[in-house]
């Protein structure tokens, strides 16, 4: 498995475990998205691990493949 793939993984474990539990702690502070309309709070709230999904994906090195056969074959 590439390590993209387990960087991108983990992120979003842990970005959503972080987003979840963090809004548990704060679901009385109604306040906190009141600024935004209803419909629009959970789509903002997705972007959350799916950005912090993207940098891990983008930071983590490419796993050259070995298996692949050639072009030319």
């Amino acid at each position: 498995m590439e390590n993209k793939v387990k960087a991108g993984t983990a992120a979003a474990y842990v970005a959503s475990t972080g987003l979840l539990g963090s809004l548990a702690v704060i679901q009385d502070y109604a306040r906190l998205l009141s600024w935004m309309p209803d419909a629009a709070s959970p789509f903002a709230l997705a972007l959350v691990p799916a950005l912090i999904t993207f940098v891990a994906g983008w930071q983590a090195k490419h796993t050259p493949r070995t298996d692949t056969p050639d072009a030319d074959e």
